[in-house]
């Protein structure tokens, strides 16, 4: 198996991917609760020394994200509230969806959970997830009997 695969692994809910299925064909659009949250989409690489995920969260308020690493299984959880419309508002058409919005990702032990770097903005979060240090490829250093050193990459 190539090591980008093994190095980060997504955990996958078949009832979710069942459920996202359904508001596609269905047109269903109920929001996501604290203990059922709706998936969000992602997009993920590599790029160098780390790793890439994106998450589409638009219309959603910066401090209505949360980010919790445990066990390195990193959790995006984040809350797309209604706009306080007031009283003399008539609503026409309401299509985006409310709600909570989840997704966890195995981080697989050759990356740095410690480092994570996030950032928000135009509603994309963006994770940098960097390969840790202990994983990468170098050089160990060989001592011979006749007092001389040679290296070889690990």
């Amino acid at each position: 198996m190539p090591q980008e695969v093994q190095t980060m692994l997504m955990r996958t809910d078949p009832f979710r991917d069942f459920d996202r299925l359904a508001q596609q064909v269905f047109g269903s659009q109920a929001p996501g609760t604290w203990s059922r949250p709706t998936a969000m989409p992602m997009d993920a690489y590599r790029q160098g020394d780390q790793y890439v995920v994106s998450f589409d969260l638009p219309g959603v308020a910066p401090d209505a994200i949360e980010l919790d690493v445990e066990r390195n299984v990193l959790t995006v959880k984040a809350e797309r509230r209604p706009l306080e419309l007031g009283d003399e508002v008539e609503v026409q058409v309401a299509e985006r969806p409310l709600g909570v919005f989840s997704r966890q990702l195995f981080l697989g032990d050759t990356l740095d959970a410690d480092r994570i770097e996030a950032r928000y903005e135009a509603g994309v979060l963006t994770l940098r997830i960097p390969i840790a240090e202990r994983a990468k490829p170098r050089k160990i250093s060989i001592a011979s009997t006749d007092g001389d050193r040679k290296e070889i990459s690990a």
